[in-house]
């Protein structure tokens, strides 16, 4: 309650539905719950082995689980499989990132019925290939980190990249959005509702301020056609605002017309346990903090990304991409194609943490986290892997059990009143 009262409070129907969400399983409690993770990892799992002053500061996801990875079509036009949602992403110890995921790898190996065994193969799998990513990174410098694309990848990945590909944005548009007097309207479905013109007025200037957080865009495309209210958006977003933008697209041809989303952006949960006022005072509101960490944390990120904010909260903004395709695990089930997964899972946090740094367009973090995160690991690269295989396990049964509490505080009207 100390992490979602105020929200609980402003909207209690949405956290109703979050909270069964996350009763569905123990990995849909864990991906809903980074607040107690974070104060299990700074109670009773506190250890501060293979970190120092320069690791305990690096720009990091905050929410790496396993189900955050995706495809998106970076600024170049080319589809990447890589990290994705970046709304709790702070500045922390790199550890706390590999951490959650690995804990996290531990509830998926368990749910699909691996042993004890299997589930340590995947995390040695992981750690080994971040740690060979990171080295050769420590090596050749900036210049050698690439994407995980088409070109690069095979197998789940592979596939994942795939079908991203078969989407488009006529389809996309289709789906949201109706033709009315022989132009794009949002259409009617589920969730989401036109707004006043009071709102609307709200929503442009809060827009305006947006756009000047944007590379350079062609005209046409800063005019807003029609926008919406969207509710219900998202296990994290319970209870938060967000709206619908549908823009005129580079041509006045509909099918390039372009849906953007504006949503109120909230305090990260590890932010409540990094006491770092050089980091907290780095950003104007939390839709800016979002923003500029997906950026410094994404090597090519989507140009539509920025932030503004409406009524005075900070707000991120950025594509509703019809290249979005989120990593099913429903489709990973043998051992071999979960260890296939989670070395490009590892080769993929290795980068992410190696790019935002010294040689990034933020000075945040002014120096080589690459350099700095192999230094403090040095020659123990065992006893490293080890600590993230021990971890796993311990957490993803303590993560278990927590569920259960969970679960059965909360049908008995123990969480919040009105079942």
């Amino acid at each position: 309650m100390a992490e979602f009262g105020p929200s609980i409070e402003r909207d209690p129907a949405a956290f109703r539905r979050k909270f069964r969400k996350m009763a569905a399983s123990p990995f849909a409690f864990y991906r809903g719950s980074a607040c107690v993770f974070y104060a299990d990892l700074t109670g009773p799992f506190a250890d501060d082995a293979y970190l120092d002053a320069k690791t305990s500061r690096v720009w990091i996801h905050g929410d790496l689980h396993a189900e955050n990875f995706g495809t998106y079509m970076n600024a170049s036009g080319e589809l990447v499989f890589n990290v994705n949602d970046f709304d709790e992403a702070y500045v922390g110890p790199y550890v706390w990132d590999l951490k959650r995921l690995v804990a996290s790898l531990a509830l998926i190996g368990y749910a699909k019925a691996l042993s004890d065994d299997a589930i340590t193969a995947l995390v040695r799998e992981f750690a080994q290939a971040y740690l060979i990513e990171l080295a050769g990174i420590v090596l050749g410098g900036d210049d050698v980190i690439g994407s995980l694309t088409l070109a690069t990848t095979s197998g789940v990945l592979h596939r994942v990249l795939q079908r991203a590909r078969l989407n488009t944005r006529v389809a996309l548009l289709d789906l949201e959005t109706t033709i009315e007097n022989f132009d794009r309207r949002f259409g009617v479905m589920e969730g989401r509702y036109p707004v006043d013109e009071p709102t609307r007025r709200l929503v442009e200037a809060a827009f305006e301020g947006y756009l000047g957080t944007l590379p350079e865009v062609s005209g046409i495309e800063y005019e807003i056609k029609d926008i919406a209210l969207r509710t219900g958006v998202g296990i994290g977003s319970a209870g938060l605002p967000s709206y619908n933008l549908l823009l005129e697209g580079h041509t006045q041809a509909l099918e390039n017309d372009v849906i953007l989303y504006m949503k109120q952006a909230q305090t990260p949960a590890v932010a409540r346990h990094i006491d770092d006022e050089r980091v907290r005072s780095y950003f104007r509101h939390q839709g800016h903090r979002t923003a500029e960490s997906q950026r410094a944390l994404q090597a090519y990120a989507d140009p539509w990304l920025g932030h503004t904010e409406l009524n005075g909260v900070g707000q991120l903004v950025a594509e509703v991409s019809p290249y979005a395709a989120d990593l099913d695990w429903d489709d990973v089930n043998e051992p071999e194609e979960f260890a296939s997964v989670v070395r490009y899972l590892g080769v993929a946090v290795a980068r992410m943490h190696a790019v935002a740094d010294d040689e990034s367009g933020h000075d945040l973090v002014d120096f080589s986290t690459e350099d700095a995160i192999a230094a403090v690991i040095g020659h123990d690269q065992a006893g490293f892997v080890q600590l993230l295989v021990d971890f796993a396990h311990a957490y993803g049964a303590r993560a278990r059990a927590d569920h259960q509490l969970f679960v059965d505080l909360f049908r008995n009207g123990r969480l919040m009143p009105g079942l």
